[in-house]
């Protein structure tokens, strides 16, 4: 593992840094109505922003056909870097046709307002299938990264880019801790080793319980839920947001985690999103990373631990931040507490297995999570949200 100045050192070594000085942007803005124009959707804006702030780094712009390819069939960038989802700003073919290699590219949010440049080095084609297939292990259009795949344009437009400026989020601002600062906030707090955990769910009791076995190994904990782009039957950023908060205040030592947003979209692709979203939190300073069962998987395209032996394909001095990996997590009846198979003797009979999909379900259906799943601070929450009567049971 790599020290840095801040503790574990970036992916690739230099925390990438794409935001524009004032001069830089005043330029930009000077040359806002004559620059070709390019409109990027939810998720090409979260990877902007994930660029310029150094979440991706080595990335400092939309990835060059060398790059894809490697990353496609290899997990790679082109120089060898450890790398496991293409990061490509796709458009469509008219679109593509009058950009010149060389220019400048102005990149407007899906709202039409100018928020950053492309220095516009490549244009390329691709092939939507053998993506699909090599990151997504399906070519399923069932699957919700495919689907964007198949429905993104043809063409990747591709070279360095810069955020015009780094504007607070609108629903968390005060959870706006970009990898810079998360960093510093580390360091201030004197801890060397920090493990991050990724999640697009309410947290619930297994959750609770592996992220508490975790802290009990490291200083730190750093509880990084993601408010890009989700499916739409998942459950609001907002939400899932406030469920967090209710848990560090009432069950967390609050020295000893910091809850902070992570702007990027999911991909839903099972193991190799598992190794992009540690990629990530190495960039934020985390030393660990948690690893549950079916980490970024969906519906059944992923075994239950796949997304844990992916690992394995890369030396641990490669990806530079260390995999904590847990099984399933499960109310146990006969010891009473939080367990897995390896720390229970128990039967099938006597756990009380969960998912969040499970739980997002029994809220539809006017049914609140058991207390062996969820805390009644949480289920509360949840049921507010979901505008279920807290007497249901």
């Amino acid at each position: 593992m790599t020290l840095h100045k801040d503790g574990i050192a970036p992916h690739g070594g230099t925390l990438v840094d794409r935001l524009a000085t004032p001069d830089q942007k005043a330029q930009f803005l000077a040359k806002a109505d004559t620059l070709p124009r390019v409109t990027l959707d939810e998720r090409a804006f979260s990877d902007l922003v994930m660029i310029a702030i150094g979440g991706f780094s080595p990335l400092s712009g939309f990835m060059k056909q060398a790059d894809y390819d490697t990353v496609v069939t290899d997990m790679r960038l082109a120089n060898g870097l450890p790398w496991a989802i293409p990061v490509t700003l796709s458009v469509d073919e008219a679109t593509a046709a009058p950009l010149v290699e060389g220019s400048l590219v102005r990149l407007d949010d899906p709202t039409g307002r100018f928020v950053g440049v492309l220095e516009l080095e490549e244009k390329y084609t691709y092939d939507k299938a053998r993506e699909a297939m090599n990151v997504y292990r399906t070519d399923d259009e069932k699957h919700p990264g495919v689907k964007v795949v198949y429905d993104q344009g043809a063409v990747n437009l591709a070279g360095p880019v810069w955020l015009l400026e780094r504007d607070p989020h609108p629903l968390f601002p005060t959870y706006q801790i970009d990898p810079a600062a998360s960093r510093a906030l580390f360091r201030d707090r004197n801890w060397k080793t920090v493990v991050g955990f990724q999640t697009r769910n309410p947290i619930h009791r297994a959750h609770e319980y592996i992220q508490k076995c975790a802290l009990e190994t490291v200083d730190g904990l750093f509880l990084h839920p993601l408010v890009g782009a989700t499916k739409s039957d998942d459950i609001p950023a907002d939400v899932r947001m406030r469920c967090y908060e209710i848990m560090v205040e009432h069950y967390f030592p609050q020295d000893r985690v910091i809850l902070a947003i992570n702007p990027s979209a999911m991909r839903y692709a099972g193991p190799r999103e598992a190794i992009f979203h540690a990629l990530i939190r190495k960039n934020y300073g985390c030393t660990h990373f948690i690893v549950g069962r079916d980490h970024a998987g969906v519906g059944d395209y992923y075994g239950t631990y796949d997304a844990q032996y992916i690992f394995d394909e890369f030396e641990p001095t490669e990806l530079g931040i260390v995999p904590m990996k847990f099984e399933h997590a499960f109310y146990c009846t006969r010891t009473g507490g939080m367990a897995t198979s390896k720390t229970s003797p128990s039967t099938k009979d006597e756990r009380i297995h969960l998912s969040g999909t499970k739980v997002r379900e029994m809220l539809r259906r006017g049914e609140l999570p058991p207390p062996e799943f969820s805390r009644p601070e949480v289920a509360a929450e949840l049921a507010k949200a979901m505008r279920v009567p807290e007497a249901v049971s």
